[in-house]
């Protein structure tokens, strides 16, 4: 439980640092009085944890996914939260190696991809591209059966990764709940 902890505060860091703005969803405290919570939803897992500021405290919620590749190392990781205009924001991580000038560009299923989003910086984790899908794009993710991530290598090359959506749609309506 202590890395859950330590994975949600870290990349919740990472997604207020890039813009994912839940100010409209402020709850106080999780079911049953729990200090933190992690459920899954098909391929996505649901994670909050109760962070004290000052005298309050706030509920920080996201949804993640995961994936590593045959050499047991990540590939990817992909953190959402809800916005405050049915939308989600937040961060993807993609590996090293990839050419950064080109971006990362997202596309649902067979529909066309979208317009290429810039890397802002790359850690230790890998580099980061930040996010926010308006409540269309949110809606598509949710009846799509998968979103791909195209990137271009170094070497020229392209880059798909494949992102199952099964359980999206859950796991953002479960997390939207957590943080009324």
């Amino acid at each position: 439980m202590h890395q859950t902890r330590l994975h949600i505060l870290a990349m919740a860091g990472i997604i207020l640092t890039f813009g994912s703005s839940t100010a409209a969803l402020s709850a106080t405290s999780l079911p049953g009085g729990a200090s933190s919570l992690s459920e899954t939803y098909e391929n996505w897992t649901v994670s909050c944890l109760v962070q004290k500021q000052g005298e309050a405290q706030k509920v920080l919620c996201s949804m993640s996914q995961q994936q590593v590749d045959d050499k047991r190392q990540r590939a990817l990781a992909i953190e959402l939260s809800p916005t405050d205009k049915n939308g989600a924001g937040g961060a993807f991580v993609l590996p090293f190696g990839l050419n950064l000038a080109s971006g990362a560009t997202l596309q649902v299923d067979e529909t066309p991809a979208d317009k290429p989003l810039a890397f802002t910086t790359c850690l230790p984790a890998g580099c980061i591209v930040p996010v926010n899908l308006d409540a269309a794009k949110a809606d598509a993710l949710g009846k799509g059966k998968n979103l791909f991530v195209l990137a271009q290598a170094m070497d020229g090359n392209q880059i798909k990764l494949n992102v199952p959506l099964d359980g999206f749609a859950a796991a953002l309506k479960r997390t939207r709940e957590l943080l009324k």
